[in-house]
């Protein structure tokens, strides 16, 4: 019980410090006293319960760690004049550290004056090292650095330790574009129309789940444990029901860490899905889990975790023990339900939905669990037309591996897209599930057995049915290693890399549709202007599985192609585009919470646009605008039906001659 406590105890204080930006925000000014002299005003706010700390503490080694200033005064360029003046603190004799503190609540202002020298000078260097704590825990110490603009700038706001200067505030505001028409065309979430997708898909996991071996023999187990364990056959249903629910909690709580994150940066999951090294670590994780699968080695939870759960079980009783007994089962499963569940958290962060997507994907998953336990617990008679515990369990364990192992691959190839290496090409990612597919054919078929199949006397039905399914699979692929027609594989759209990334010579993905996408919205801007069309902004990634099917799918159909290529000017906008901008573009995005992005590529840049204009961080994400900025029709996600498409498309051009 005391590791799990710590481990929650860790989970939330990690997550905490994530936060650290949030509890405190600081801002900075310079005002002008008499001439060459300035004072630097250091604001911070404070969140409720929190404070910081003085720069005098009598004991910094037994203490808590002081507020303190710094300057770079080494150039030469100013003189500090006198010391850092604090306002009066709080004097209180601070239990945790056992000693009398001085800090600071709600709000502080810190003032230091200074003589610049060299009339030149337009901006002061500084920092500020402070911690911040409440009643009953500390979070690390961090630094803030300042870029002042001197006499006649804004204050300038820092959450973090990048700095924001003038030149960098007047980026920031030239980055909002100022959308007008949201009164006409209220914004939706267009994540909400996959809800029942992602639960589905969630569902279905679930019930996979419950055809492997750590899973499926505990259910009669389980279910007559409750149902015979007590006289009262009334509470012991209610209490298989109650084990039930417990079940799909968990599993539900697993994802609300992730809503932390979340509200922390709206792009955080957005970045995480497109991050290479994420990609690559997801590429390794899920080989491993297919390995794992196919029987050569076990991933499991520490022994002693499902130990501890067990013991509480049954020492506690009651509904407390029920919990227990729910939490052991999840711990003891990990090593048929882990990889699959990995599966829910990277195809949810890949949709780039968010948290709320993952809770309802695993509230999916754990409902699936949930089921059964609480089913036979209310009719015990369908317990008996359970099939048998058998090899066959093992059998849906390695196919599930080669399943792993074809979605390892799609990370890889999100990886490699995303950082333009031009080697894993379309053709060579479908020469490989070609492969897994044979591999997986005969498999089904009895050609190739793995370390815990049994000997196969007779063919299952199930096997061969399969194994017929996957062969007309691989059938379907091969013509994808072709520079033809047939290459398309639209049933596929999104999951290969996309047409135009092949190893033939080909020309980009638009041009072979014959439509000119400006990867700029300025250059798009002017030439809507110039030529009085509207824009169609096509916010859109390389890892977009959903991108690539509306290109391939309802992008390349006549009407919609005709429409944008002639009434519109197409401006894509990649927003997990890894290239670096020049130089002299990149800045530090001072965000309204105060926190400080850096824009250092260019899916960095387009990812805000889309967030600070529009409040959505989803793809595909289609605008319509004049070219006053003004919507021209309701924005639009992920839309597989070409006629909708159509009709939205040819909306906006009405709205447009109007």
């Amino acid at each position: 019980m005391k590791q799990f406590i710590f481990i929650l105890s860790s989970i939330f204080f990690t997550l905490t410090t994530l936060a650290q930006g949030e509890i405190v925000v600081w801002e900075a000014s310079a005002n002008a006293l008499e001439k060459n002299s300035y004072e630097l005003v250091f604001k911070a706010a404070i969140a409720p319960g929190w404070h910081i700390y003085s720069q005098k503490i009598s004991d910094e080694d037994m203490g808590p760690i002081p507020t303190e200033f710094s300057f770079k005064t080494a150039e030469g360029n100013f003189d500090l004049s006198g010391t850092t003046v604090e306002p009066e603190g709080v004097a209180k004799f601070d239990k945790t550290f056992d000693m009398e503190v001085t800090y600071f609540e709600e709000e502080a202002f810190f003032r230091q004056k200074i003589l610049v020298k060299n009339a030149a000078q337009k901006t002061v260097a500084a920092s500020v090292l402070f911690m911040v704590c409440n009643d009953e825990m500390c979070l690390p110490p961090e630094t803030i650095d300042f870029e002042i603009p001197l006499a006649g700038s804004a204050p300038v706001q820092a959450a973090n330790n990048l700095q924001v200067s003038a030149e960098d505030l007047q980026k920031t505001e030239q980055l909002n574009i100022q959308v007008k028409g949201w009164e006409k065309y209220p914004q939706e979430d267009p994540a909400q129309q996959g809800y029942f997708t992602i639960f589905f898909l969630g569902f279905l996991g679930g019930l996979i789940a419950l055809l492997t071996p750590c899973v499926f023999p505990m259910i009669p187990l389980t279910v007559s444990f409750f149902t015979k364990r007590t006289k009262d056959k009334r509470k012991g249903k209610f209490n298989a029901f109650l084990y039930g629910f417990f079940i799909f909690a968990i599993y539900v709580l697993l994802s609300l860490p992730f809503h932390l994150l979340d509200s922390l940066d709206p792009e955080i999951l957005n970045n995480v899905s497109t991050n290479f090294t994420l990609n690559i670590i997801f590429f390794v994780i899920f080989v491993a889990f297919a390995v794992s699968f196919f029987g050569y080695y076990e991933l499991t939870l520490p022994a002693s975790w499902s130990n501890k759960m067990d013991d509480q079980a049954t020492k506690i009783g009651g509904v407390l023990g029920i919990f227990f007994m729910a939490l052991t089962l999840a711990l003891v499963s990990f090593s048929c339900t882990g990889p699959i569940l990995g599966s829910l958290l990277g195809g949810t962060l890949s949709r780039d939905g968010g948290a709320i997507q993952l809770t309802i994907g695993m509230g999916g998953f754990g409902l699936a669990l949930a089921l059964p336990f609480a089913l036979f617990a209310l009719f015990p008679n369908w317990l008996n037309s359970l099939p048998k515990s058998g090899g066959w369990l093992n059998s849906v364990k390695v196919v599930l591996g080669f399943l792993e192992l074809a979605l390892a691959f799609k990370f890889l190839s999100n990886a490699e897209l995303v950082m333009h290496w031009g080697i894993f090409k379309r053709e060579i990612f479908i020469g490989i599930w070609i492969l897994i597919g044979i591999g997986l054919a005969l498999y089904l078929f009895g050609k190739i057995r793995f370390p815990h199949d049994s000997p196969i006397t007779k063919l299952p039905v199930w096997r061969k049915v399969l194994g017929t399914v996957t062969v007309a699979f691989v059938l379907y692929l091969i013509p994808g290693l072709t520079n033809t027609s047939y290459a398309n594989l639209k049933l596929l759209s999104g999951f290969p890399p996309p047409l135009f990334y092949s190893v033939y010579e080909k020309p980009a993905s638009h041009e072979m549709m014959g439509l000119e996408a400006y990867k700029s919205f300025d250059a798009g801007l002017k030439a809507a202007k110039e030529q009085h069309k509207p824009l169609l902004l096509d916010f859109t990634g390389w890892a977009c599985v959903n991108c690539r099917k509306m290109e391939e799918q309802v992008w390349s159909i006549s009407q919609v192609n005709e429409l944008i290529r002639e009434r519109y000017i197409l401006v894509s906008l990649y927003v997990d585009d890894r290239e670096n901008l020049p130089k002299e573009t990149q800045f530090n995005y001072l965000k309204s919470s105060g926190r400080v992005k850096k824009i250092k590529t260019v899916g960095d840049k387009w990812a805000t646009f889309q967030t600070l204009n529009f409040k959505n961080n989803s793809q595909p994400y289609y605008v319509l605008l004049g070219t006053n900025g003004e919507l021209l029709n309701a924005p639009l996600g992920y839309t597989p039906d070409v006629n909708e498409y159509t009709a939205w498309l040819q909306k906006g051009l009405e709205n447009f001659e109007l």
